[in-house]
């Protein structure tokens, strides 16, 4: 009986152990062209029978939509660019591993498109959003990132997915 129950133990273990591997809770922090700022909060990613599911937990942003996308680099620095140190601009652009085109979430296109981040009037955004078309083995090595302003989901202009970087976190491998 004794050595039912260790065993029992051990699965149950095991169990718990592959269990807290389900979901990843990624820090985000502001971001600036000075550098990564404070942490602003969480967002939790697990795989789902629909596809990945972002919980967010975060304060302190502007209230209103706000282009939220995976991006190719594990970076949050900043970076130059025409002269000018440019918030987050390690993190490249968004994961595109397939070359598609800025359509959107549910379209083929950038795989790194999400849906828009809600953020209420206390500047908090705490609704989950779903990407269909990924699962959380796609987001390692990568950064999560919030821009200021919606999402177009176009090509033109430049900014379609969303103004300047305002929030980042790196997904770590």
């Amino acid at each position: 009986m004794a050595r039912f129950g260790r065993l029992a133990l051990g699965l149950g273990i095991s169990l718990l152990a592959g269990a807290a591997h389900a979901a990843q809770d990624i820090e985000i922090h502001q971001v600036s062209a000075d550098g990564v700022g404070d942490s602003i909060g969480t967002v939790t990613v697990e795989d789902s029978e629909h596809g990945l599911l972002l919980t967010p937990d975060l304060s302190g942003l502007s209230p209103g939509m706000h282009g939220f996308h995976v991006h190719q680099n594990p970076s949050c620095e900043p970076a130059e660019k025409d002269g000018e140190m440019t918030a987050a601009l390690s993190a490249g652009g968004h994961f595109n591993p397939n070359d598609g085109e800025h359509h959107g979430p549910y379209q083929e296109g950038h795989l790194g498109d999400l849906p828009v981040l809600m953020v209420d009037q206390d500047g908090n955004a705490t609704t989950p959003v779903l990407a269909p078309r990924l699962e959380m083995a796609d987001l390692q090595g990568h950064a999560l990132m919030v821009h200021q302003g919606g999402d177009t989901y176009a090509p033109e202009p430049e900014l379609g997915g969303g103004g300047a970087r305002v929030a980042c976190g790196v997904i770590e491998q």
